[in-house]
């Protein structure tokens, strides 16, 4: 499946989308120069396929482009962050 990550300030949300499916979401809150990454969610008919790990990476991955740092309040994020300690330096 052929997925784009993208930015949706308007939504405070970070969206993988397969064509005109929402396969998952990252909700986020920028405070200055921190992001608050808060929740990740995978619709059931998408999940274990990897989406959610695509959406950390991609949040993750922007932060750092835009030189913000990060506070991984969704637990998912923070899982991530302790098993790819390539982005620990990006946490707040």
């Amino acid at each position: 499946m052929d997925t784009e990550f993208i930015d949706a300030p308007d939504r405070h949300r970070y969206e993988l989308r397969a064509g005109d499916e929402l396969v998952g979401i990252i909700d986020y809150r920028i405070h200055g120069d921190v992001i608050r990454l808060i929740h990740t969610e995978v619709p059931e008919a998408f999940s274990g396929q990897g989406h959610a790990s695509t959406l950390a990476r991609g949040a993750l991955d922007d932060a750092r482009s835009r030189g913000l740092t990060v506070r991984p309040d969704c637990p998912y994020v923070a899982s991530y962050i302790k098993k790819h300690p390539e982005y620990a330096d990006l946490v707040a």
